[in-house]
């Protein structure tokens, strides 16, 4: 990291880790930005762009790294919401920050080829803690997505979208927990009915979350309809398939169900701890997911 000094306001220059989410975005023409919000860890910034994501979350160890997320490789100076931002051609000015992106991290690392019959089915369907718990759309969504009617499951979709207060509304969180699911799982276990459900209800929800619901949640509905979500998530299904949590050489070998256990709690405890009821809301949209393939694929 190095320092400049000019006559209006110290140029911090550092670089950073950035995921592949928003390489789009990163790499093209310089675009002006907007500072949405700002807190000590992390700054969400919009990006004057019709492309998705629209909003980078530029973010410092201590955050949660989302899948539009760019990680500094040093501290956050002081910025505040009006300062003046741009974004392109790998560097992102924001007030006195300049960072260039020098790597790359993945949101949707896949999990590899598994049978669906061994998928943990325990996880609970109203988690301590969701914000729509008992909620009738998400006890809708639930029993369409596990027989496959898509009438049904859109239908709920459609009035999760934005639904509850927050940066991430509960509904929205719910969606996206769902939608990583059914992609990860269903391409895993070669279920093409959960991919094809996931396909159709990735349409119905991005299509106007920029109108329905904040620029934030819309970006990450965005990232869950691709398959991206954070490493919280993605532990998550590797615990629920019974894959090594961490090690890259071993990321693709079975677990003793004593240390799958183990792991999916471990996932779930550190899942939870996101935001209010963020965790949780993703937690119940995994649950659902993971019921859907079971289903779909005809797992007993």
């Amino acid at each position: 990291m190095t320092v400049s000094t000019s006559a209006r306001r110290a140029r911090v220059r550092v670089t950073g880790a950035a995921s592949t989410a928003v390489r789009p975005v990163l790499e093209a023409q310089r675009r002006p930005a907007r500072v949405l919000a700002a807190f000590p860890a992390g700054v969400y910034l919009e990006v004057r762009t019709e492309a998705e994501p629209s909003v980078i979350a530029v973010i410092t160890g201590e955050a949660t790294r989302l899948p539009n997320s760019v990680l500094l490789a040093g501290p956050l100076p002081a910025v505040t919401v009006g300062d003046e931002a741009s974004v392109g051609d790998r560097v992102i000015d924001l007030g006195p920050l300049s960072l260039s992106v020098r790597r790359w991290w993945d949101p949707a690392p896949p999990l590899g080829r598994l049978d669906p019959a061994l998928l943990d089915d325990g996880l609970p369907k109203d988690p301590p803690g969701a914000g729509l718990a008992g909620n009738g759309a998400v006890d809708m969504l639930a029993s369409s997505c596990a027989k496959g009617w898509l009438l049904g499951a859109v239908t709920a979709a459609e009035q999760l979208v934005g639904l509850g207060p927050g940066l991430t509304p509960s509904g929205d969180d719910v969606l996206a927990g769902l939608l990583v699911t059914l992609r990860h799982l269903g391409v895993a276990a070669g279920c093409g009915r959960a991919v094809w459900l996931a396909d159709w209800l990735a349409a119905t929800v991005t299509f106007d979350a920029r109108t329905r619901t904040t620029p934030i949640s819309a970006t990450l509905l965005h990232c869950a309809a691709r398959g991206e979500a954070s490493p919280e998530v993605i532990a998550v299904l590797r615990g629920v398939a019974g894959r090594q949590p961490l090690e890259p050489a071993l990321r693709r070998q079975p677990l003793e169900p004593a240390l799958r256990r183990q792991a999916l709690e471990s996932a779930l405890r550190r899942l939870h701890r996101l935001g209010h009821t963020s965790g949780a809301d993703l937690a119940q949209g995994i649950a659902i997911g993971v019921a859907a393939v079971r289903s779909l694929s005809g797992a007993r």
